[in-house]
């Protein structure tokens, strides 16, 4: 008995073997390329992996990126190359190198036949312009931007790629001495590689997908707005982050370029000699030149992130709500978590994670002065009075605690979201756009009971975490991220959610400004997860309302 269990192990061994459908070298613009082919189970399908290709030159400080000059021989794409140039969570020092838009390929392979023609989908991530890299956080070497369970599952390419960070990827003058926008356009090119040289590993290039969280959803929504990408993108999702975010663009760069350029010896006086300076200054002393503060702040964290993205009159040739016309064409998913705004609000006010700590009306009257500082007192006192609207006399302390989360929520996140919306519906062609809000619970144990879906809560489900590590989820998590991933990848297949490879566990309804369908996405999907009217009143107030008060500062 043993020796035929043998024999049929040795026959199955080489029944996958002989018939392994991989890619094997691939030929690129820079030259050839080889990954690693891995079998998927006993039995089951393929993946081809490629890490590390350069889809660009290393970079030069503060210079727009370039074209890599390619190299001899094969590529070994087989390791994650490093990050860009950031500081330390502590920011007491840096990680990462300069010489680092590198990008990673995930594609999945029948038993047999190698793919075609599949549809692209491109990840940008997010860390607020700061943070992050192509692979994502790391624990146990199991990165959470691995794209093997959306390829095989949804059987689409996954590509994650390096952009710069920091005063590195938008620290700019305002003017052509130091344009900004480096981390944009190193994002642009990584796009433009893909459309020129996804074919030769098995992806259509007219049918490419964006998608990114957080700063990589802002990247996604710039990215449609900016003319430089015109038949580049066809469709794309933004999670947790548009242009329209008060956060997406830096309104006074040369107010940041400045303290930058003291912080490391570099004179001030005119903006060129500034930015020569600035360009010969060590790198990882221009990353530590700016510091953000999260302890003891005077105003809300949303308002100290410095490095983002400008309109520099050329890849942002206008403000991002003038540039709608260019996404007429690109089918747009983009939703928010339920409480986004809890990793900012708890910074603001520490409170509301302990359950023993109280907070008093007056804490949450401060937060909405901090937020609305533009509209004076006038803007505080309105936004107070609609969100305690609901309060009663004996008002407990997690209605308060909420109410912060809302009013953060809504003013960072899901207002913008929803202009955004709107606006692309409005100025829709052959587009489609689709709507939602994430509400699976946090489940961070040290947040209260009440705690919604935070900010990244959302990556997880997305990238497939629940079936990489079964042991550290619930079956209800596989089920979300079950729903999630053919989501995502039948739009990426068919512009439509609906409609792929993959079923879904109910129809989401296309997004409209009459009704404005969403679709409330968690554990428990069915007929009443189709939603409308999103927080109407809160987004009817910050977009008419309060953008009507005149501005005091």
């Amino acid at each position: 008995m043993a020796r035929w269990g043998f024999l049929f192990l040795t026959f199955a061994f080489c029944l996958g073997t002989a018939g392994a459908a991989k890619l094997g070298i691939v030929i690129t613009e820079g030259g050839f390329v080889e990954g690693v082919n891995k079998k998927l189970g006993l039995f089951g399908n393929y993946v081809d992996i490629f890490k590390g290709i350069p889809f660009a030159a290393p970079t030069k400080t503060l210079e727009d990126p370039q074209p890599h000059p390619g190299w001899p021989g094969t590529l070994e794409a087989k390791e994650y190359k490093q990050r860009c140039l950031q500081s330390n969570l502590m920011q007491t020092d840096v990680r990462g190198s300069e010489d680092c838009l590198y990008l990673n390929i995930w594609v999945p392979q029948g038993k047999k036949t190698v793919s075609t023609n599949l549809p692209v989908m491109v990840w940008i991530y997010g860390g607020a312009f700061l943070w992050g890299g192509g692979q994502g956080p790391n624990f146990l070497q199991n990165y959470l931007y691995d794209g093997q369970e959306i390829a095989t599952r949804g059987n689409v390419i996954v590509v994650t790629f390096n952009y710069r960070l920091g005063p590195l990827g938008f620290l700019s003058t305002g003017d052509a001495n130091l344009p900004g926008n480096y981390g944009l356009k190193d994002q642009h090119m990584a796009i433009a590689w893909v459309k020129r040289n996804i074919r030769n590993f098995g992806g259509d290039p007219d049918n490419i997908t964006i998608f990114g969280e957080s700063a990589g959803a802002v990247s996604v929504s710039l990215q449609m707005l900016s003319p430089h990408n015109k038949g580049l993108i066809k469709r794309a999702i933004s999670q947790s982050g548009v242009g329209l975010c008060s956060w997406a663009i830096q309104k006074d760069p040369l107010y940041w370029a400045t303290k930058v350029a003291e912080k490391v010896g570099c004179p001030t006086d005119n903006t060129t000699t500034m930015a020569n300076c600035l360009k010969v200054t060590d790198p990882a002393a221009l990353t530590l030149g700016y510091h953000l503060d999260v302890i003891g702040l005077k105003y809300p964290l949303v308002h100290y992130l410095a490095f983002s993205p400008v309109i520099d009159g050329d890849f942002l040739p206008d403000a991002p709500e003038k540039l709608f016309d260019n996404a007429a064409d690109i089918d747009y998913i983009a939703g928010v978590n339920n409480m986004d705004g809890h990793f900012f609000a708890s910074i603001d006010m520490p409170a509301l994670n302990r359950p023993l700590a109280k907070i008093k009306p007056e804490d949450v009257y401060n937060v909405a002065q901090g937020l609305t500082m533009e509209k004076g007192v006038e803007g505080a006192f309105r936004t107070f009075s609609l969100y305690t609207q609901v309060w009663t006399d004996s008002v407990n302390q997690e209605v308060m605690k909420r109410t912060v989360i809302d009013l953060e929520t809504d003013y960072i996140f899901l207002v913008p979201t929803q202009q955004t919306l709107a606006l692309h519906q409005q100025h829709a062609k052959s587009a489609k756009t689709y709507s939602y809000v994430f509400s699976q619970p946090s489940r961070m144990l040290i947040y209260p009971s009440w705690v919604g879906a935070d900010h990244a809560d959302d990556l997880q489900y997305v990238f497939g975490k629940p079936f990489v590590t079964p042991l550290g989820y619930r079956p209800q998590d596989r089920t979300v991220s079950k729903a999630m991933i053919a989501y995502w990848t039948n739009f990426a297949h068919t512009g439509d959610p609906n409609k792929g490879e993959l079923s879904v566990p109910i129809g989401w309804v296309p997004y409209d400004t009459l009704q404005g369908y969403y679709l409330e996405i968690n554990k428990d999907l069915n007929y009443d997860s189709v939603k409308h009217g999103l927080r109407n009143q809160y987004v009817q107030f910050w977009s008419t309302s309060y953008r009507n008060l005149p501005d005091v500062i």
